[in-house]
């Protein structure tokens, strides 16, 4: 094929896949952490939706921020209530938790992730129809609203989240992120679990709070209130700000649409797992 004036070729440059496809490798991956399903009854005729096309959905879903029942069928995830229980019982069943932890350890064996040092920040999202975990914004004249808190190493990669109220004070969620973080494995030794350093901004600046921290054997570099804004901790507390906005890439995190908040915390724990498997694709990709 020739370019406008006939001098050179014009490459053709392929489709992309979708992204909420799911490719083999991933699938290698997901499909042993599934739970067995027992066989259905005789008298029971109706097939059973495969678990790879549901998750393709429930990953349209997350990607698009479609309503369940607005779902397109000709794509074949079936029904939006099969892919939104399917999402509730992987959730109580932990699968989206240990693909996250998978993900994870496979990195640390890739050497991908820095333990060094870890950043902690919060995302604000409004929520639409209230719910657990749910509160007054006082950034967004006190609509309801919720926070994504996120935790992650030295590379931006997300390592553990919570989800609370919108008028949650920052700093009650610093203690149970680095809780929430899981043991990973992935090389010889103790396995890692706490970061060297640990930096954040100012809404986290407590003195209790900081002394709860060093009993982790961690060192808090948290800026002070009511001091000058430079460079100071930013220079490392930015991963965690675009850890965040990877988060809220996805339509479905930017606003809160679910009343429980166990299913909007599994979607979150989803997108954990995409960033993950993103970063650990394109590093197997450049071998």
């Amino acid at each position: 094929m020739l370019a406008e004036g006939g001098c050179k070729p014009v490459e053709t440059r392929k489709t992309a896949a979708r992204p909420w496809e799911i490719d083999d490798e991933l699938w290698a991956r997901i499909e042993p952490l599934l739970p067995v399903i027992l066989r259905k009854p005789r008298r029971q005729v109706r097939k059973r939706p495969d678990s790879r096309k549901v998750l393709c959905g429930i990953l349209f879903v997350l990607y698009t921020g479609i309503r369940w029942e607005f779902l397109p069928q000709e794509l074949g995830f079936g029904a939006g209530m099969t892919c939104w229980r399917r999402l509730r019982d992987r959730n109580e069943a932990g699968v989206w938790q240990r693909l996250h932890e998978l993900l994870l350890s496979e990195l640390q064996a890739a050497a991908l992730l820095d333990f060094s040092r870890a950043a902690v920040d919060s995302g604000h999202i409004p929520a639409m129809k209230g719910g657990p975990a749910t509160g007054p914004s006082p950034v967004d004249r006190g609509k309801v609203g919720s926070k994504h808190h996120v935790i992650v190493e030295a590379h931006g990669i997300p390592l553990a989240t919570t989800l609370t109220g919108g008028n949650r004070n920052d700093v009650t969620q610093l203690i149970p992120l680095i809780q929430a973080v899981p043991p990973i494995r992935g090389k010889g030794g103790q396995p890692l679990r706490r970061p060297k350093h640990l930096y954040a901004d100012r809404g986290y600046d407590h003195e209790v709070y900081q002394y709860k921290v060093r009993r982790f054997q961690i060192t808090p570099h948290i800026a002070r209130r009511g001091t000058g804004h430079g460079s100071g901790p930013g220079v490392y507390c930015w991963v965690v700000e675009g850890a965040i906005a990877l988060l809220q890439w996805f339509r479905r995190l930017r606003t809160r649409w679910e009343i429980r908040d166990d299913i909007h915390h599994a979607f979150v724990t989803l997108g954990c797992a995409v960033i993950c498997w993103r970063r650990l694709r394109t590093a197997l990709c450049r071998e």
